[in-house]
């Protein structure tokens, strides 16, 4: 043990150290630090680190305290961070400014209530709060554009504290508003994993240009601030259930998932950033992956270290030499100035040293406290300070440019540098024995990494009625139902998600809760206790009130093993996972007889202990009770402020009204728990009820429409009946609108695939005395409509005429709007699983996928862009941040034109992208661009290939593809793999019409990868050429034509050798080149490639669109924006196997690079090259004696069809003659080696 007057001169030494550096900067009312004697401005994210210092001080007082002095300066220390005010007289002042640091930004934040209110829903850069306010009057400092605000890691990083110091037995918090606002920041923070923020340096986009973007510090912050403070009551001891913070576990693992797709990047412009290192480590500790947080520190060490510190990023301008300090922002080019000159900060050595004490690596502490003496400056007095940054002598930049670190460097900025001058104290204290690592980390996040038992899933299987439950038991399977498991209640996730948003409702404030939000398998896997009562809830993927998605039993279950796998994976709560699945009568087969097969072998699989990878147990739910975890809603206790009803008239609601939730489960309307009241109005808002006239199919009239009537003849009618002038041009997408006129839509865009419309058929609409469109007598032809497909004609002719909220008055009854028959008429198509009517309808209804807007997150988080609607710009959308949902679905039906059939799929597939980014990352190694219009254009093609039909029927089989066969087909295409489609019969006791399509694996006919590229080989010919002067020797062009049996016009389509004859393959490469072109799949390295060809010219040419060699002035060769302007060019191409082409050009030349030859020209134009090589193989056709089809090329590009479709490997591949062109293109710009190059 240290002896009493060490332990206490050591501690004062700080203490007059902290006194001196830190709190001499402080308000003597707000108790906010300025940021220096010039700079009266606090920033919120500076102002936590400063006092942290303080607060470290106060507990190593306590605890070394021996004697009554120690414990008086212990005391006084303590009540820093505390408003309870008890000491001495002489102390009570300088206590309660202390403790108003926490307080004061607090104050500041409340002030921007309204922003908070405004942001939970907008997530917008004008509606955040202010990174930094008046020290002396917590105003703000400036306007809303002025200055970069959006930092969601500082708000981050306020609660995470106050989570932390409440932990350790501070009272910040005083009142039940502010309790409240506390938790409307959690609400601000928990969607930080889609929201582009400034950062961690205010900057954004590394050129300063305020542009934002996703910054895995904020989204690492957020997480660990979310973690800390869930569950935890504000008021500490003397609190109670009003004082206590709730998060949705769902939130806080979107944020892990983001933030592991991201590291070790830290955004889209920073390949790697310091700033990580507080999430990786203390005080965040937001990652658990060990792997992941030694590579992320390994990249900031060997990219960023230098002899005084770290550089905050690569090419990071900020105090350099070169940078011109009469403006903020940097001009793109200029960038590559900063590179090996960016200043070094000291502050990322105390975190490295405070990461060292949590590990307990003595070397690394020792190491980085030798370090840090060697950088800090020392004054006169004894006093140390630790200085913002280290910058190039100005007169020595030329010197450092040659030899990096090997100039000596200036202190420049603010000295001291509070944040870093708080962390080297505290890291002194640690690193001393002062202080304990659990002191500082109360909640024992340091543990993040620590050792995860298995998780196994609790399932209980409850059926709907007693109608399941007995068909159930006819297979073996005994089930209760929900009405067994009384007086437990199971509800839909939409009741859960309806409650949650009377959390943090606060009139008084303004603040109107939580919004309205998806509750994902995390939060519906919990048990709940709801005012006494204990309540599960169903998964989200289970409820047919949402997405349609759900009314396909094969995609429930599909879903059910994804959602099984997920909480296996990330349950991270004390106890097990419970899911509850309902078994419902949409669950049965057509006829009602029996369970649908796909459920039941699911039962039968979760009976076995394993599904889908996942342990599980099935059982009752009252078996489950006591290893459930289980959260009390206690803000719904009817002790607390909420009603569940602000009119007290609400909640009573008309008896003809259907129960829109299980009805087992339904309460008494006459009840008077205003609970059950609350849980049944929700339910029947969503209940569907029933107005239209069943289908009459014995009637004997025509159809009300005629079958070759084209969606334009429509619109053109109902356009004229409004007083509109239609233009005669056709539309961007070819659309579909009404089902009887679906093959007016054609995704595979081939001229040979339309067919002539017959014009001479006429619209049988109803007309009134004036000659106009009758809508009243169109209402009554709903009566005798055979099939829904016409009911749904008649549907949206009234919603474009008269709108959604037109009252009908069907059969005498007012308030039946179009939109209530087309949501009656969606169930109704759910039911015969009309897919391509379900899509159609929901287009109408305008339905979104309710997790589309995290969906669009996951895949940008993992650095995939996406573009809607069919190329090329402007009517291609391109998504490159996070958007808000209604601004994200706005943007799919702008993108989707006139056919909202191909919105609602390009939100269909968005989803199932994100589901295989999120299962299977490595579909997605090679991509970076994902082009929705063409995927879904490649997928009616290979509809059309493989069942040898028009562009119109594959469009129509496609639309009416199941979402388990569309989510099949989409994996198939993503894979690479070679597959098959066919028609299959249906049942002929099937009540759908559509068509009945099975998907299978092929054999592996193609070339593997490594075959298909041929890169290997062909660079070794590459070198060989330029380095040993070898020239294309006539020799070669000899064996080629000798070699008979392998020439693509020798092999007869009905060949009898063993091999795959020409007919099998035709279409086989050309196919290949349409997918990944589509999909936009590259080479693995292919833009690092890019990036070093680029400095070896001025530029490349593709298409018309340069992309210049000044581009690597601004960008790095490993950062995600440079690749994302390589796609930009490239997907100026519209045809995906040109593309492909250009690809394969580009790569070629792209080995170049490894060759020494300072330079190869000027711009160099891609598609030159490769018309060059289309045409040296055209020459070498003819000479084989090719004529006819085989010579045809492509309209639009020019290109010969076989050209397309030949292999990229082997003597006639497309690489062989890219390479001969390259060679014969670059001839004039090499420099003369004495090369014969032919």
């Amino acid at each position: 043990m240290r002896s009493r007057s060490n332990s206490g001169v050591r501690l004062d030494g700080y203490a007059r150290l902290v006194q001196r550096t830190i709190l001499r900067h402080q308000n003597p009312v707000t108790g906010l630090l300025s940021a220096s004697k010039d700079h009266k401005d606090a920033w919120v994210r500076d102002n936590i680190y400063s006092i942290l210092a303080v607060w470290g001080l106060g507990m190593a007082y306590r605890k070394n305290a021996d004697r009554d002095e120690d414990k008086a300066k212990a005391y006084e220390l303590e009540q820093l961070m505390r408003l309870a005010l008890r000491g001495c007289h002489w102390s009570v002042l300088f206590l309660q400014n202390v403790v108003k640091l926490m307080r004061g930004l607090l104050q500041c934040m409340m002030r921007q209530v309204d922003k908070v209110e405004k942001f939970k829903r907008t997530q917008s850069t004008k509606d955040c709060l202010h990174a930094k306010y008046n020290s002396a009057t917590c105003a703000t400092v400036v306007g809303d554009d002025q200055w970069g605000h959006l930092q969601v890691d500082a708000t981050s990083l306020y609660l995470l504290f106050l989570a932390q110091m409440t932990a350790s037995g501070l009272r910040i918090i005083f009142t039940l508003d502010e309790v409240t606002f506390v938790q409307n920041l959690v609400f601000y923070i928990e969607a930080a994993y889609k929201v582009a923020d400034y950062g961690i340096w205010e900057r954004g986009d590394k050129t300063n240009q305020g542009i934002p973007e996703l910054n895995a510090s904020s989204v690492g912050m957020a997480k660990a601030a979310l973690e800390a403070i869930d569950e935890l009551d504000l008021f500490g001891a003397h609190g109670g259930h009003k004082s206590v913070i709730h998060v949705l576990p769902d939130e806080v693992e979107h944020c892990q998932s983001i933030l592991y797709s991201m590291l070790p990047r830290a955004s889209t412009s920073k390949e790697i950033d310091a700033g990580l290192l507080s999430i990786i480590s203390y005080p965040a500790f937001a990652v658990e992956d060990l792997n992941l947080v030694n590579v992320t520190k390994s990249e900031i060490i060997s990219k960023l270290q230098g002899r005084y510190g770290c550089c905050r990023f690569l090419r990071d301008g900020y105090k350099t030499p070169r940078e011109d300090p009469s403006r903020l922002h940097y001009d793109p080019a200029e960038l590559k100035l900063f590179e090996n000159i960016e200043c070094e900060w000291p502050v990322f050595w105390t975190y490295l040293l405070i990461d060292g004490v949590f590990n307990e690596d003595k070397i690394q502490v020792q190491e980085y406290r030798e370090a840090l003496e060697g950088i800090l400056i020392r004054e006169k007095n004894g006093i140390v300070l630790m200085p913002e940054l280290y910058a190039v002598p100005p007169e020595k930049v030329d010197e450092e440019y040659e030899n990096p670190h090997s100039v000596d460097r200036v202190p420049v900025g603010k000295l001291p540098h509070l944040w870093g001058q708080s962390l080297y104290v505290l890291s002194c204290l640690l690193a001393e024995g002062f202080l304990a690592a659990g002191e500082i980390d109360p909640l024992n996040r340091r543990f993040s990494t620590g050792f995860k038992p298995d998780v196994v899933v609790q399932v209980t299987v409850l059926a709907e009625s007693n109608q399941v439950k007995n068909l159930l038991q006819e297979h073996g399977i005994n089930v209760q139902s929900i009405a067994d498991i009384h007086p437990l209640r199971v509800q839909p996730a939409r009741i859960l998600s309806n409650l949650y948003t009377m959390l943090g409702r606060n009139k008084n404030m303004k603040l109107s809760g939580r919004p309205h939000r998806h509750i994902g398998v995390l939060g519906t896997s919990k048990l709940y206790v709801i005012r006494n009562q204990i309540f599960a809830f169903t998964p989200q993927f289970t409820d047919q009130h949402h997405f349609y998605l759900a009314l396909d039993n094969q995609m429930i279950v599909e879903m059910l093993k994804t959602e099984l796998a997920y909480l296996t994976s990330c349950w991270r709560m004390t106890g097990r996972p419970t899911l509850t699945f309902p078994i419902t009568h949409t669950m049965l087969v057509d006829d009602g007889t029996d369970i649908h097969p796909a459920v039941l072998a699911t039962i039968r699989k979760l009976e076995d202990g394993y599904f889908g990878g996942a342990r599980v147990k099935i059982g009752k739910l009252s078996e489950f009770l006591t290893t459930s975890f289980h959260t009390y809603l206690s803000f719904l206790d009817p002790d607390c402020d909420v009603k569940l009803f602000d009119d007290p008239n609400e909640g009573r609601n008309s008896p003809d009204s259907e129960y829109g939730g299980y009805p087992a489960d339904f309460c008494e309307s006459e009840s008077q728990d205003e609970l059950d009241q609350y849980i049944n109005d929700v339910l029947q808002s969503t209940a569907l009820k029933s107005y239209l006239p069943p289908t009459s199919k014995t009637v004997n009239q025509p159809p009300v429409f005629s079958a070759n009537h084209s969606t334009k003849e429509i619109l053109s009618i109902m356009a004229k009946t409004k007083g509109l002038e239609v233009p005669a041009v056709s539309m961007s997408l070819p659309t579909k609108v009404l089902n009887t006129h679906r093959k007016s839509l054609n995704l595979v865009d081939n001229p040979h695939f339309f067919e002539t419309k017959d014009r001479e058929n006429v619209l049988h609409l109803p007309k009134d005395a004036h000659g106009d469109l009758d809508c009243r007598k169109l209402v009554e032809q709903l009566k005798e409509c055979p099939t829904l497909h016409d009911q749904a004609d008649i549907l949206y002719i009234l919603h474009i005429l008269k709108g959604a909220d037109w009252d009908t008055e069907l059969d005498g009854q007012y308030g039946v709007t179009v939109h209530c028959l087309l949501n009656e008429l969606y169930r109704k198509a759910g039911l015969n699983q009309e897919w391509g009517l379900i899509r159609y309808i929901s287009g109408m209804l305008k339905k979104r996928v309710e997790v589309l807007a995290e969906a669009c997150t996951d895949l940008l988080s993992h650095h995939k862009q996406l573009t809607v609607g069919l190329p090329p710009e402007p009517r291609e959308k391109i998504i490159t941040t996070p958007l808000p949902p209604e601004e994200l679905t706005d943007l799919i039906y702008e993108a989707s034109g006139q056919d909202i059939s191909i919105a609602v799929l390009t939100q269909e597939i968005i989803m199932y992208l994100a589901m295989y980014v999120r299962s299977q990352p490595s579909l997605f190694v090679e991509m970076l661009r994902l082009r929705i219009g063409l995927i879904i254009q490649v997928m009616a093609t290979e509809l059309a290939r493989s069942l040898k039909c028009s562009g119109e029927e594959a469009s129509e089989s496609l639309m009416n593809l199941s979402p388990f066969d569309m989510k099949n087909l989409l994996h198939h295409i993503l894979s690479g793999k070679e597959f098959g489609v066919e028609r299959s019969l249906r049942p002929v006791d099937s009540s759908s019409s559509s068509p009945a399509i099975s998907i299978h694996e092929m054999g592996h006919s193609g070339a593997t990868k490594t075959e298909r590229s041929g890169i290997t080989k062909l660079k070794s010919e590459m070198k060989q050429f330029f380095h040993e002067g070898h020239s294309m020797s006539s020799s070669m062009f000899t064996s080629m034509k000798g070699s008979t049996p392998s020439s693509p016009t020798s092999t007869s389509p009905t060949g009898s050798s063993g091999d795959t004859s020409w007919g099998d393959r035709k279409g086989q490469w050309l196919r290949r080149r349409r997918l990944d072109g589509a999909i936009n799949r590259v080479p693995v390295g292919f833009y690092e490639k890019v990036w070093k060809i680029l400095q070896k010219c001025h530029g490349l040419s593709i298409d018309g669109y340069v992309l210049p060699s000044s581009t690597t002035r601004e960008m790095t060769p490993c950062e995600i924006k440079f690749a994302v302007h390589v796609e930009s060019v490239l997907n100026h191409v519209p045809q995906p196997e040109y593309r492909q082409l250009l690809v394969e050009a580009i790569l070629v030349l792209t080995f170049l690079s490894d060759i020494e030859v300072n330079s190869i020209g000027g711009i160099i134009h891609v598609d030159r090259i490769v018309h060059m090589a289309n045409d040296l193989f055209l020459q070498e056709l003819k000479a084989f004696g090719a004529t006819g089809s085989i010579l045809e090329k492509d309209v639009a590009t020019g290109i010969c069809h076989f050209f397309y479709d030949s292999a990229p490997s082997g003597a006639y591949g497309t690489m062989t003659y890219l390479t001969k062109a390259i060679i014969i293109y670059l001839h004039d710009f090499l420099p003369s080696t004495g090369c014969a190059m032919q």
